[in-house]
């Protein structure tokens, strides 16, 4: 997983972050910024499963890109979960989608039975839509964030039982 931040004025091309993540998987870097033409991109390797972070969701696509924000992450819901219960959590900042349409129906309901590598929603980050899939069995008891609202890194996104 990567973080990045990123200060310019106008769009940030993609093609240039993709090459650079590759420059740190080849040369096996954990951090690398850069600095060209009014633009500053800095990027750094995060460790999955960061020590009180379970990471039970997993994304497709490019490394995310994450904007560095000051922002509060949303109030968690209290005494929702219990010992028993998961949260799958945003590994990315950006926009949560509970269907891969306006028109589709929602890739989970509450109470339905999840499987390991099902779909469960998706996460916009920088135009790319990135699919999130459990990496456990359970039963979703409560999803956390409204579809179309933007989500925080690390933001509890659904609370499953497991099974």
């Amino acid at each position: 997983m990567y973080k990045a931040a990123i200060e310019r004025k106008g769009a940030v091309n993609v093609k240039e972050i993709k090459e650079m993540i590759n420059l740190m998987n080849e040369n096996d870097l954990a951090e690398l910024e850069v600095e060209k033409e009014g633009m500053r991109i800095r990027l750094k390797k995060t460790a999955a499963g960061i020590e009180g972070f379970p990471s039970p969701a997993v994304y497709q696509g490019a490394g995310a890109v994450i904007p560095e924000s000051k922002a509060q992450a949303p109030a968690e819901p209290e005494n929702k979960s219990s010992a028993k219960t998961v949260e799958i959590k945003s590994p990315m900042v950006g926009t949560f989608y509970r269907a891969p349409s306006p028109e589709a129906p929602p890739y989970v309901e509450v109470g339905q039975v999840i499987e390991p590598g099902q779909v469960i929603c998706i996460i916009e980050a920088m135009k790319l839509m990135n699919e999130i899939k459990s990496e456990i069995k359970g039963k979703i008891l409560e999803i956390l964030v409204d579809n179309a609202e933007p989500v925080e890194f690390g933001q509890s996104l659904f609370l499953i039982d497991p099974l």
